[in-house]
C-alpha cells in the first residue's frame, strides 16, 4: 500500500476525480469473409476504453468491478467473429452496445477503430477474387462513445492523407514586422497531410460507407479545384475553410468537422552557380520545421447540444459523492 492510502479520506476531501478510465489498445487482426470464390478483407486496429461507475480500484485498489482488458481484447475479437464489419462505424458501435448492455459497472465507453487500407487487385480492369495490394492514400478511422443513458456519439474520419497541387497558391498581404523574412509569393506548391474528423452527432441508421467515400469526395474536390483550371488558395487557413464548407453544404449528417493541415514547403534550388537557370524546376522539400493549422467549423444546433449533453454527463460522470466515501 502507498503512503498514500494510509491517510484519512476526510483529509483530502478538496480533492476531486476527473477521470478514470483503462482499456486495451492496438488490437491489431484480420477479418476475413467470404462470398462463394471472392473474399473479402477488413484488416483494423481498436482501442477500447471504459470508465467504470465507480473509481474504486483507483482510489482504494478494490478490483472487484474491473473487467480485465484481455478481456475487453476478447470481447473484441469475439464480435469481429459472430457480427463481422460491414463498416468501421457500425463496428465500433457494436462494441460500445456490448459493454453497456453486458456489465452493470460500465458508466461509458469509447471505442477507436482503424483501417488498413487494402484495396483488391484488379488486372485488365476485372476485380480479383482474391488478391489485394496496400494504397497508402489516406487510413479511415472512426471513434464510437457512449455514457450510460446517454446518446451513442459517432465520429468518423481520415488521417495521413497527403496532397499537393503544384500551382493556383500563394500567400500574400500578411503581416510584416522587423523579424520577417518571408517573401510574398503569389505562386507556389500547395503540399500538406491533412487530417480530417468529422462527427455524426447521436448516432442513427446510416450508410457510413456512402457517407465516407462521399466526404473523402469533397475533401479532395475542395483541395484540387476544377480538374482543368483548379481553384486558387490565398492560404492552407483557406483551403481547409474551402474543404470544411463543401462537407457541411453536401453531407447533412455531419454536424462538425475538424480537419489539421500540416504542411511541406517547398525551396527552388539555385542553380546559378551551375549556369543553369531554374525556372521552378527543381525543388526540394523543407520537412522541419513546418507550418500547420487546425480549423473546427460545425453547425451552431449541434454546438447548443453538445453544451447540454458536456453539462449533464458531468452531472452524473461517476456518482462519485458516493464513491468518494461522502
Amino acid at each position: 500500500m502507498c503512503k498514500w492510502g494510509v491517510f484519512d479520506r476526510s483529509r483530502i476531501k478538496d480533492l476531486e476525480v476527473l477521470n478514470c478510465e483503462y482499456g486495451k489498445n492496438t488490437i491489431k487482426f484480420l477479418r476475413l469473409h467470404k462470398e462463394g470464390k471472392k473474399q473479402f478483407v477488413k484488416e483494423v486496429e481498436v482501442c477500447a476504453h471504459l470508465r467504470l461507475t465507480s473509481p474504486q480500484e483507483y482510489l482504494e485498489g478494490n478490483n472487484s468491478l474491473v473487467i480485465p482488458t484481455d478481456t475487453i481484447k476478447n470481447i473484441v475479437l469475439v464480435l469481429a467473429k459472430k457480427n463481422g464489419i460491414s463498416s468501421l462505424e457500425q463496428f465500433a458501435i457494436d462494441i460500445c452496445n456490448h459493454f453497456m448492455t453486458t456489465f452493470c459497472q460500465v458508466a461509458y465507453v469509447k471505442a477507436y477503430v482503424q483501417e488498413v487500407p487494402w484495396q483488391r487487385l484488379h488486372e485488365d480492369g476485372v476485380p480479383h477474387i482474391h488478391s489485394f495490394i496496400c494504397v497508402p492514400d489516406g487510413i479511415r478511422f472512426c471513434e464510437a462513445e457512449q455514457c450510460r443513458n446517454g446518446p451513442l456519439i459517432v465520429f468518423a474520419g481520415i488521417k495521413d492523407l497527403k496532397l499537393m497541387k503544384t500551382t493556383q497558391s500563394g500567400f500574400e498581404g500578411f503581416y510584416k514586422n522587423e523579424h520577417t523574412t518571408l517573401p510574398e509569393r503569389h505562386d507556389r506548391i500547395l503540399c500538406g497531410e491533412f487530417f480530417c474528423k468529422w462527427s455524426y452527432g447521436e448516432c442513427k441508421d446510416f450508410d457510413f460507407n456512402c457517407i465516407w467515400k462521399k466526404i473523402r469526395e469533397c475533401i479532395l474536390e475542395a483541395f484540387a479545384g476544377p480538374p482543368d483550371c483548379g481553384e486558387y488558395s490565398p492560404s492552407y487557413q483557406k483551403t481547409v475553410n474551402c474543404i470544411q464548407m463543401l462537407v457541411l453544404s453536401r453531407v447533412p449528417q455531419v454536424q462538425v468537422i475538424e480537419v489539421v493541415l500540416n504542411n511541406t514547403f517547398y525551396n527552388v534550388v539555385d542553380m546559378k552557380n551551375l549556369g543553369l537557370t531554374n525556372d521552378k524546376e527543381v525543388l526540394v522539400p523543407v520537412e522541419t520545421p513546418y507550418g500547420s493549422c487546425t480549423c473546427t467549423l460545425g453547425r451552431k444546433t449541434f454546438f447548443e447540444a453538445q453544451s447540454q449533453m458536456l453539462r449533464d454527463e458531468r452531472r452524473c460522470q461517476f456518482g462519485l459523492a458516493a464513491a468518494q466515501g461522502n
